[in-house]
């Protein structure tokens, strides 16, 4: 029976796995999706304009890629070593684009770069204490930058650090419990104005008919 994850960087190593024979093709990079539904909500028109972007637990880097492919200057970075070599791997060549092997917060703390816009899908905000990660992520965006993000709308009353279970390790001796930071959008605004931010849109879009799971998705102006 495989080892079971022992550490949040190998529970993400495990996230997405190769499946089947051959090469695994890599993502469309035709639109930028905040929601776990293709097609749904907003775009990249949330991140404004940027020259230089941040993906904060960039994965498998769709989206960074979908930047890249249009002149933005993205580094994706992300925990797991895995989820890095694969994108490197997928996205080899693609001119703008760099991928990074790095915890968010080490890697906020000791990079010396300013980027117009920072952003995290279903990624890394989502998993990182807010109170140690925003005041980092204020301190690295430029005068009017953004930072916006999404995850699954929260269950009512599981605020704060909730535990995340990996039912889908199949195999594994036991789970690993990663925590997930959920709060509803008006204490997520909360954090964002104690962290420096000025403006703040905090909201849960609904799902599209026939599906349940709604996603809440922030966008915050320094």
């Amino acid at each position: 029976m495989p080892r079971a994850p022992q550490t949040p960087a190998e529970y993400w190593d495990t996230y997405k796995p190769h499946r089947g024979e051959g090469p695994q093709p890599r993502p469309d990079t035709g639109r930028f999706e905040w929601t776990q539904y293709p097609g749904h909500g907003p775009g990249a028109e949330l991140l404004g304009s940027p020259r230089r972007a941040l993906d904060l637990g960039s994965a498998e880097g769709k989206e960074a890629a979908h930047l890249a492919e249009r002149g933005v200057r993205v580094t994706g970075v992300d925990l797991s070593a895995v989820q890095v070599a694969r994108a490197r791997a997928w996205w080899h060549g693609m001119a703008n684009l760099d991928f990074v092997h790095s915890e968010v917060c080490t890697y906020l703390t000791h990079t010396e770069e300013t980027f117009d816009a920072i952003y995290s899908v279903w990624g890394a905000v989502w998993f990182t204490d807010p109170e140690q990660l925003l005041p980092l992520i204020a301190a690295r965006l430029a005068p009017g930058g953004v930072l916006a993000f999404s995850q699954a709308e929260p269950s009512p009353g599981a605020y704060g650090p909730q535990a995340m279970r990996g039912k889908w390790l199949e195999g594994r001796e036991r789970e690993l419990t990663v925590p997930r930071w959920q709060y509803p959008p008006e204490s997520w605004a909360d954090h964002l104005k104690r962290a420096g931010f000025a403006r703040v849109d905090a909201r849960v879009l609904a799902a599209p008919s026939g599906e349940r799971l709604g996603t809440l998705l922030v966008v915050a102006h320094c």
